[in-house]
């Protein structure tokens, strides 16, 4: 049998997150088993197994990109040769919400209560996500306000 190219792994981890994602929205963290993933995702068990240790793993899996999906938006609004002002930044990021990523979210931050893995993950995205949503009102401030990158940040 021919080995996986990294980017067919990569590939593959993906297709079994955005299935668990799927199944997590639908049947939340508790009732979602690997056997619905499997279903879901078209791939065999065994599959699944060769890339995630258990639902746990996937769990973390599926938050981290969930979460990083939305740190990779407020990143590009940062990097943008015109940032967005602070209401069109939060009214950007309202609009891209996805129901039911927005449900396993709500649900992710609830088992950060109890999963220490989880809570890392959410803790670590969240404070990405504050630091990037800071760099964008201050590239705002500093290339449409036409403010000095050091008053940008202080006011």
């Amino acid at each position: 049998m021919p080995r996986l190219t990294d980017a067919r792994k990569e590939l593959r981890r993906t297709q079994i997150t955005e299935a668990a994602v799927g199944c997590f929205s639908r049947n939340g963290l508790e009732r979602t088993s690997i056997a619905g993933i499997t279903a879901e995702s078209g791939l065999s068990t065994g599959s699944i197994y060769a890339h995630y240790r258990g639902k746990a793993d996937l769990v973390r899996a599926s938050a981290h990109a969930l979460l990083a999906k939305r740190a990779e938006a407020l990143g590009e609004y940062a990097a943008s040769d015109s940032p967005p002002d602070p209401d069109e930044l939060l009214a950007r990021l309202i609009a891209t919400i996805d129901p039911a990523e927005a449900l396993v979210g709500v649900r992710t931050w609830g088992e950060a209560t109890t999963d220490p893995a989880i809570r890392g993950i959410v803790v670590d995205t969240v404070d990405r996500m504050r630091a990037m949503a800071l760099d964008c009102v201050t590239a705002h401030l500093a290339k449409v306000e036409d403010l000095a990158p050091a008053r940008a940040t202080t006011g």
